[in-house]
């Protein structure tokens, strides 16, 4: 049984022996985010924390996997738990309209650790978070996946998601051909 759980210090020691373990709660920016939140959490754990709940857009602006600076979406991070770190789950959204700018490849975005994957973790954690996207006012979540991650795909599908396109990144990142489901809510 796993559940997602708002970021707190009763569960910050889990989530970085997993970070040190060599997991990336980021599928983009991969060990370059494991060092990033290594250094904030060593330096202020609190602030860490707090960085991962943001729903009013207060944070810095986002470096792009280029470099380019964007404004910040309202947003918020849980992490999947089992008892202990067992993954990463994501919800940004724009204000007012379930769009998405076209720099931001989708509403949700997860990551469960390697020795925790293949238990059905990401799509129930999927299922989760569609209950705070409708909370949060959205009509549909868009999320995208690499043509070659056929697991991620199997929890969009298993989550109500219909493939809307196959499409090219921005440059910014990479511009790899990409999969974008929709899941209606």
């Amino acid at each position: 049984m796993i559940e997602i759980v708002k970021p707190a210090l009763e569960h910050l020691p889990s989530y970085k022996a997993a970070l040190e373990r060599g997991w990336s709660p980021d599928n983009v920016r991969l060990m370059e985010a494991t060092r990033e939140q290594l250094a904030a959490i060593e330096e202020d754990p609190i602030a860490f924390l707090a960085s991962l709940d943001d729903p009013e857009a207060k944070g810095p602006p986002i470096a792009l996997p280029d470099g380019t600076k964007v404004p910040r979406l309202p947003g918020f991070r849980r992490w999947i738990w089992d008892g202990e770190a067992a993954g990463s789950i994501g919800l940004r959204w724009q204000k007012g309209t379930s769009a998405l700018p076209p720099h931001v490849l989708g509403h949700i975005g997860y990551a469960v650790v390697p020795w925790k994957r293949g238990r059905g973790y990401a799509s129930e954690a999927l299922r989760l978070m569609l209950e705070e996207a409708r909370a949060v006012g959205l009509d549909y979540v868009e999320i995208t996946t690499d043509i070659d991650n056929p697991p991620s795909q199997k929890v969009i599908l298993a989550n109500g998601g219909t493939l809307v396109e196959r499409f090219f990144k921005v440059a910014a990142y990479g511009g790899a051909e990409s999969l974008r489901f929709r899941i209606d809510l």
